[in-house]
């Protein structure tokens, strides 16, 4: 079977960035799951993956535009340090990940800088801008069941468990 919309894909793959640095990675014992077709992943690999069987291996490298888009600097703000009011302090240092509630859904933002009682945030995705190179091994190719349909996106080993 090959990988086309309403299909979901089990893949292992390792994900490097341009200077070779792994980022994320899934192998056959803990494969990533999708389902082909719904948009859960990035355009760039849900291109190159269209039409590949269990057992192809490929190589792909995706550009900014069809990952994770090219980083926008409308995204980069200078914001109180009231804002991170509950926040543990040793928290609130450049490098720090909070996912926030924004008008594009929950995203997550990283603090840049920290000046006094300004805080330097970006809400771009940790990986705009970044050209991503993708090792994947399709290691399984199936129909998708009509409650993975009606979600839009695949489900686990043992039926659906949403977290």
């Amino acid at each position: 079977m090959q990988i086309a919309p309403n299909t979901v894909a089990s893949l292992a793959y390792v994900l490097t960035d341009t200077q070779g640095d792994i980022l994320d990675q899934a192998d056959a014992q803990h494969p990533f799951v999708y389902l082909h077709g719904a948009h859960n992943i990035i355009p760039g690999l849900e291109n190159a993956l269209s039409g590949k069987q269990a057992g192809e291996e490929l190589e792909v490298t995706i550009p900014p535009e069809l990952a994770y888009g090219l980083k926008d600097d409308n995204l980069l703000q200078q914001v109180p340090r009231a804002m991170f009011a509950g926040a543990d302090e040793e928290h609130i240092v450049p490098g720090a990940q909070f996912h926030a509630q924004t008008n594009a859904g929950m995203q997550t933002i990283v603090i840049t800088a920290v000046d006094g009682d300004t805080i330097s945030i970006d809400g771009n995705h940790p990986l705009a801008g970044e050209t991503l190179h993708f090792k994947v091994k399709v290691l399984e190719v199936r129909a998708a069941t009509k409650d993975e349909l009606s979600h839009g996106h695949a489900h686990g080993p043992g039926g659906h468990h949403h977290h």
